[in-house]
């Protein structure tokens, strides 16, 4: 069970991210042990020099800068949290758009001066990249390309709900979303992703904030007059026409890193050129690695 406390402490500290003793019951073992059994596992860690613990935060290394850093982080989500509620209402009233969440650093509560607000959305089926062009014209237009406060970067429909790729950075990123928009679509998009709960026993969703979205005139009245065949061509050119761009701005991916970071389809819509997702893993089993350097041995 030690090996399981190293992997989840190791997984956070890629982001500076000490967990307090009810994160690593929700990240870690989950109900496979109680909470006195952990606090006992975390005791004798912290006793032989593996973690450090401070203020109620437990971590791998220099924890006490680690929790300062999460505080003040922390403080600024909070301060952001209106405009990321704001900003998933305009998401929410846009045609075609189904269910919302807040996703990246702002669903952990923490936040950058200088980091963007992420969301994941789903879509209806069909229509998934008319909405996403709505959205980039609606930043380009009114947010002057901005990505600070609305950065839409993963897409699905309600017919593929179930995140492809399935690793602990996925399953942290599906069981940390926070609903604002969609009640049924996001209990369906869990259910369809139980597999992140089974890695994380002791997750459970966020409850949904639900932002209101009015009358919803203008969503669907859109959403009738593209519902039939002109709605269909559209929303291939505009699949075919962003696939075109990110192929010429993005050609020096190799097709494994292009396929992962900008994955295209019907469907589909992930937009991570910096390729986040690999850079956490790979920091992620250079710390687990050195740890079982330091131990002797391998975690289980």
């Amino acid at each position: 069970m030690q090996g399981v406390v190293l992997r989840t402490l190791a997984y956070f500290d890629v982001f500076r991210h000490p967990l307090t003793l009810e994160e690593l019951c929700r990240f870690g073992p989950g109900s496979t042990v109680s909470r006195e059994e952990l606090r006992s596992i975390l005791e004798e860690l912290e006793g032989n020099g593996s973690i450090g613990h401070h203020a109620g935060y437990y971590g791998l290394k220099n924890v006490r800068a680690s929790a300062a850093e999460r505080e003040r982080s922390e403080a600024l989500a909070i301060s952001r949290m209106p405009t990321a509620l704001k900003m998933s209402r305009k998401i929410a009233r846009t045609p075609f758009i189904r269910a919302v969440f807040i996703s990246g650093s702002m669903s952990k509560g923490r936040s950058e001066k200088h980091g963007d607000i992420d969301y994941f959305i789903i879509t209806v089926p069909g229509r998934l990249w008319v909405a996403r062009t709505i959205l980039v014209l609606y930043k380009k237009l009114f947010l002057f390309n901005s990505h600070k406060d609305f950065c839409v970067n993963y897409f699905l429909d309600t017919e593929h709900l179930t995140v492809e790729d399935r690793n602990r950075f996925t399953a942290t990123e599906v069981v940390t979303l926070l609903p604002t928009y969609g009640n049924g679509t996001t209990e369906a998009f869990f259910a369809q992703n139980a597999w992140a709960f089974k890695m994380y026993p002791g997750a459970r969703p966020t409850p949904s904030v639900e932002v209101p979205i009015g009358n919803g005139g203008w969503k669907y009245r859109v959403e009738r007059w593209l519902g039939g065949g002109i709605g269909d061509v559209l929303d291939s050119w505009c699949m075919n026409l962003t696939w075109r761009r990110w192929r010429r701005k993005f050609g020096h991916l190799d097709a494994r890193t292009f396929e992962l970071a900008l994955r295209t389809r019907t469907y589909v819509s992930k937009h991570h050129p910096r390729n986040f997702q690999d850079r956490v893993l790979n920091g992620y089993m250079d710390r687990v690695f050195a740890l079982e350097k330091e131990l002797g041995h391998q975690l289980s």
